[in-house]
Formats: C-alpha cells, structure tokens, sequence
C-alpha cells in the first residue's frame, strides 16, 4: 500500500472537538485574511480572553467522507509538535448546533462548519523575502532550521516549505505553518512525488522518486537562502522540465559518479538531462555576486 494512503487510525474528530466544547460564537472575525483548498482564514478576536488569533473554516464535501483526511493528518501532525518555531493549534471549535457522531464508524463526519484555531502571526515571509538585512536574514534562517529540525527530530517531513508556510509576528519571530502536506515517514516507506511547491523542490523528486526523507525539506530551505540574499526565486520554473534544466544549468547534470542510483529513478530516462557542466556561473559566484 503507498505510504500516503496509509490507514489514519481513528477518524473520531470528536477527540478534538468533543460536544460541549466551545464554539466559533467565542470568536470574533475582523477580516478575512485568505482562502486555500480546504477553506478560508480569518483573523478573529477571542471575545474572552481579548486574544487575537487566526481562524481556518474547513471545507466539507457533503456526501463523502466528511472530514477532510489532509486536514485531519494536520491536525494529528500539530497536536504532536511544540515549538516555539512551529505554528500552534489552540483548539478545534465548531459552529453552534453541529452535530456529532453517536459513537459509530462515521462519528468523523459532522453536520455544521469546523474551525481550526491558531495563534495569530502578523504576515508571511513572502513580504521581508526581498528586503531584509542580513542580520535579520540570520535570525530567520536560524529559527527556520530549528523549527524543521525539530521536525525531523519527530519524523516528521515538512514538504511545502516555501515563504507563504513561513509566518512572522513582531517582525522577529518565524514559526513553520501549513502542515497540510506533512507526513510522518520511515527510512523504508513509500510517499508520493507530488509536493512541495515547484520552485522549491527539489531533482530527486522531479526526477520520480517515492522513497525519500529529510533532504527534501533541506533543499527548500537553500532555496528559501538563496531568494534571501538574491532578492528573487533561484529556479523560477514554469514545468517539472523547465525545473530540472533551471537546475541543471546552474549545478550541472547528474551522473552515477556524482550521484550514486541517479539514473535508477522512474523519470531519469523520461527528462531531459542536461548539460553535464553548468552553462552559467556556480551557485557560488552568483550567490557572492
């Protein structure tokens, strides 16, 4: 069985959100601040406490299985981390008068809205991308490897580190979001290719292959350095070729002598390899330049 369809265990939201728990009326919603896949995110107000924070309504497909799986691998991923670099899931809440399971197989599919509520950040690293100083650029890179590294540490693969999944408050601190691609893993275990956003990720996957671990995720933070210190994307592709040539051109192909079982991966002979030197200048003249 591919690794990504892997049995979740048990589908019982009512573990996060058990009746009685609070619901989005605690909340007041100031303004919408984005829209994704699985729902909008608004920026609301805990009527309470007077805490600001960030509220995601999931979106549910009537009729099939209910609860999203990805938000609901998400959920399980964030209420297993805690660092301080790593966004935090306050609570599950519902809207009033959602129903609940009665303690059968579908208890996971709920009749009302679901909010995941988290800390409220001020922006996304996509904003400073560009225009930090370097001093600043340290601190950021640092808490970035930190958060990731803690991560790993769980085995936990990120798999979508790009500067939207970077969120920032107090124009200091730098917290990993968005862990809707994020999978636990094992050295033998099979994923898909199928994530991390283009730009950032990295030939092995382009290249087809289904077993892989940590480096994935490194090779996005170099990506996100490199933006850091050019001040735009380092391999601004617009195909999964035009991702590997960008590559290329500027490392050079790969070849069993630089890289051991490169030619055994699904798409080495569907791609096109090359050039076998790079037709520019190194990453490490245009990254001095």
């Amino acid at each position: 069985m591919d690794g990504e369809e892997a049995p979740l265990g048990a589908l019982n939201l009512a573990e996060y959100a058990p009746a009685g728990a609070r619901t989005v009326d605690c909340y007041r919603r100031i303004r919408k601040i984005g829209e994704g896949t699985y729902g909008e995110v608004f920026e609301a107000v805990d009527i309470i406490t007077g805490e600001r924070a960030a509220l995601k309504k999931i979106k549910l497909d009537d009729g099939k299985e209910g609860f999203p799986r990805q938000i609901l691998r998400e959920i399980k991923l964030l209420k297993k981390l805690d660092h301080e670099n790593i966004i935090r899931l306050k609570e599950i809440v519902v809207s009033p008068g959602s129903a609940h399971g009665t303690g059968g197989s579908d208890d996971h599919i709920y009749r009302g809205d679901i909010y995941m509520v988290f800390e409220y950040m001020d922006h996304d690293l996509k904003k400073v991308l560009h225009h930090s100083a370097p001093s600043q650029v340290k601190v950021y890179m640092g808490q970035l490897l930190k958060g990731l590294q803690y991560c790993h540490a769980n085995n936990v693969l990120h798999r979508d580190i790009k500067g939207a999944n970077l969120l920032i408050t107090g124009g200091k601190l730098l917290k990993l979001a968005d862990f809707g691609l994020a999978r636990l893993f094992t050295r033998d275990g099979t994923l898909t290719n199928h994530v991390i956003t283009l730009w950032y990720r990295p030939p092995e996957l382009l290249l087809g292959a289904t077993s892989y671990a940590e480096p994935v995720d490194i090779w996005s933070v170099g990506c996100i350095f490199a933006e850091f210190l050019l001040k735009k994307p380092l391999f601004p592709g617009r195909t999964e070729q035009e991702q590997l040539s960008k590559i290329f051109e500027l490392c050079g192909s790969p070849n069993e002598e630089s890289w051991p079982g490169v030619s055994k991966l699904p798409l080495y002979k569907t791609m096109t390899i090359r050039p076998a030197t790079p037709t520019k200048r190194s990453l490490r003249d245009i990254l001095q330049k």
